[in-house]
């Protein structure tokens, strides 16, 4: 299955790790590489991810990484990666159901 990066997901996996190298900058490149493995894994088993309880709704999935929400939607021929939130923050429903 082909996964695709949504420009708010790519926008927000590249502010959360501007903000870990403000400290530590390569921990941020770990991170990246880490959160982008971790999506990698969905092509082989893309129902791994919980159901978004805001949601409730199979078709929209996450994956937790450490402190982080990774939001995706699975369709007929890919795999949408949505958004990355951390798991503190309110998701705005409407951030991923545009």
């Amino acid at each position: 299955m082909k996964i695709i990066w949504s420009p708010l997901a790519i926008d927000r996996a590249s502010e959360i790790a501007e903000y870990i190298a403000q400290d530590k900058p390569s921990a941020a490149e770990k991170w990246i590489s880490a959160v982008f493995s971790k999506v990698e894994q969905l092509k082989s088993s893309y129902k791994i991810g919980r159901v978004v309880p805001e949601i409730r709704n199979n078709q929209f999935r996450e994956l937790i990484y450490g402190n982080y929400r990774i939001i995706y939607r699975i369709e007929k021929k890919q795999i949408s990666i949505l958004t990355i939130r951390h798991g503190k923050q309110i998701l705005p429903i409407d951030e991923i159901l545009t």
